[in-house]
């Protein structure tokens, strides 16, 4: 739309539902750009262009979701591609503002397989678009530059591999530097770290380093050569603001308190906001100098209800593998705690790759839902294994080809140290967890006897299930890989069950389909297990209705009393 005369130009025509022009479809929202994020298409820093992603679904098969509630149900046919089919065929175009005919950029050299296109941008003088293609299993990552016209063939700036997998990251964008070189974040050491690039694409130096991550750039001060950034080199519970010198020397905390600090830093990079908190404490709002001095609070965010309940502090520790690994943990101890006492355990996990769940951060409604849990008589237990502890990419390899093995031995490793405790009551165990931690709780009360019982919420019961992009990442196509499939899948050990099972499930779930706690269910009254179901109507990923979280809430309280306290 010309800003001026309020004229709108069309400047694509082929569009449709299975030919998106600068839209993304479930899975590259989802896996690739950004949960909710659905904009397909880039600017030029000069306005006179955009660039834009299609997407051709016609290869894609589509998932029936169905709305139960209506008279007539209605019907949802959702391009779904799960693991080992066919994906979306993306392609990359550029069209001029004035409305020119669309060029497609060439991709000739990757045509020979699948390929996902997972990030794009532009040079600074608008005149190259840049843009970042891997292969189907994302076993590489290519940076790439193409002229503005779509025309040759595009010049690869360099490309990206590790030990297993390279994770996209659609914010992972180049930050260009006055002299033409550029910055980028790559984990290709096992820790995600800054190195700058020669504007060929040729690496000059790393310029951070350590067994800690740079978790997420913030800009370049270009007077000063300071470059700004947040990450984990106080402690990988929280995340800090730094800067350090271009040449690597400087380095420096900015945040003071420990916790969880989110900058956003205004253009010049002379000033940030900084949002911080931590496990006891909701997000405070202050500006601060690039120094890291403040320049005034804005808001304290005094939460004065919390002084009204019983709150018992969070206690973080770490607990060391068989072998030797430490990993992080957390234990919230009943208000009124008696160490002469026996108190049973709730445990939650999430499990999955380079996700940790011990964090020193606040955490809204899942810490108060935790703190009840407490106060009710429980030990609350949440121990990051390896492959979820934040610590570097390098704890998260082991996982590749495998869900479930290491994570389950991790797991069990923590509870056997917290069931050593003389106040811990090792027979009333209660593990608990949704998506990733759906699967990781039945996979465990499928694989150990160390859990009484398990609440498994918006589970994963089969790899074969799950969408292509995530799973192919950690597992290759189930074509390359049909024995990780199998025996990642707790569909398959149904007959192995120990222990209370409750299961729950959206029934619109679209991300994880209730597909899989159906067939999982199926498996276990064959076998002859006994289990609970519960489902929960117009419910997608997880349930926000707030009559319906009350009930969820409710089933959950009702199955840990009845499986931990009344016993």
């Amino acid at each position: 739309m010309d800003a001026a005369t309020q004229r709108e130009r069309q400047l694509t025509t082929d569009g449709n539902e299975n030919m998106l022009d600068g839209i993304f479809d479930w899975v590259y929202q989802e896996e690739v750009y950004g949960r909710g994020n659905f904009r397909g298409y880039w600017w030029s820093p000069d306005s006179s262009h955009i660039v834009y992603l299609q997407l051709d679904e016609r290869p894609v098969k589509r998932f029936t979701v169905v709305d139960h509630i209506p008279t007539m149900q209605k019907i949802e046919l959702e391009p779904y591609p799960k693991a080992g089919f066919p994906n979306p065929i993306a392609k990359l175009f550029t069209v001029a503002a004035n409305g020119t005919a669309p060029h497609e950029v060439n991709t000739e050299p990757y045509s020979g397989g699948d390929f996902l296109i997972v990030s794009v941008d532009w040079t600074p003088d608008s005149s190259k678009v840049v843009y970042q293609i891997q292969n189907r299993e994302q076993t590489w990552l290519d940076v790439n530059m193409a002229d503005l016209s779509g025309g040759g063939t595009p010049k690869t700036l360099f490309r990206e591999t590790t030990k297993a997998w390279v994770e996209p990251d659609h914010n992972q964008k180049i930050t260009w530097l006055k002299d033409g070189s550029f910055l980028w974040l790559s984990e290709r050491s096992g820790f995600k770290h800054l190195y700058q690039y020669t504007a060929d694409g040729t690496l000059e130096k790393q310029i951070t380093n350590g067994p800690w991550e740079v978790r997420s750039l913030h800009g370049i001060d270009n007077h000063n050569d300071w470059i700004y950034f947040s990450g984990t080199e106080r402690s990988v519970l929280g995340t800090d603001v730094y800067r350090v010198h271009l040449d690597g020397s400087g380095l420096a905390r900015l945040s003071d308190a420990a916790g969880e600090h989110r900058a956003i830093f205004n253009p010049a990079m002379t000033q940030y906001v900084d949002s911080w908190g931590d496990i006891q404490t909701p997000p405070q709002v202050s500006l601060l100098r690039n120094d890291g001095s403040r320049v005034r609070v804005i808001d304290t965010n005094e939460v004065t209800a919390l002084r009204d309940y019983r709150i018992s502090k969070p206690e973080f520790l770490q607990v060391k593998t068989r072998d030797g690994f430490a990993m992080e943990a957390m234990i919230i101890k009943p208000p009124d705690f008696d160490p002469s006492r026996k108190y049973p355990v709730y445990e939650y996990t999430y499990s999955g790759p380079h996700a940790q769940q011990v964090r020193n951060g606040w955490r809204g409604t899942q810490y108060l839902w935790w703190q009840l849990l407490a106060q009710r008589g429980l030990i609350v237990w949440v121990c990051d294994n390896r492959t979820a502890s934040g610590k570097g990419v390098e704890s998260t390899w082991p996982v590749y080809k495998h869900f479930g093995e290491l994570e389950l031995r991790d797991l069990e490793d923590g509870l056997r140290w917290l069931t050593s405790q003389p106040y811990v009551d090792g027979l009333r165990v209660v593990l608990d967890g949704w998506s990733y931690g759906g699967f990781m709780t039945s996979y465990a009360l499928t694989h150990s006897t160390m859990w009484s019982a398990g609440i498994a919420g918006g589970t994963v019961s089969d790899w074969h299930d799950y969408d292509s992009i995530y799973t192919e990442r950690y597992m290759l196509m189930p074509q390359n890989n049909p024995d990780g499939y199998q025996n990642s899948s707790p569909r398959f050990a149904a007959k192995d069950l120990h222990g209370a099972l409750l299961l729950l499930h959206g029934t619109i779930d679209e991300n994880v389909h209730m597909q899989n706690t159906i067939q999982f269910a199926y498996e276990l009254e064959k076998a002859d297990k006994p289990f609970r179901l519960m489902v929960y109507p117009k419910s997608r990923h997880g349930v926000s209705d707030p009559l319906l979280v009350q009930h969820l809430r409710m089933t959950m309280l009702q199955f840990i009393d009845d499986n931990l306290l009344r016993k």
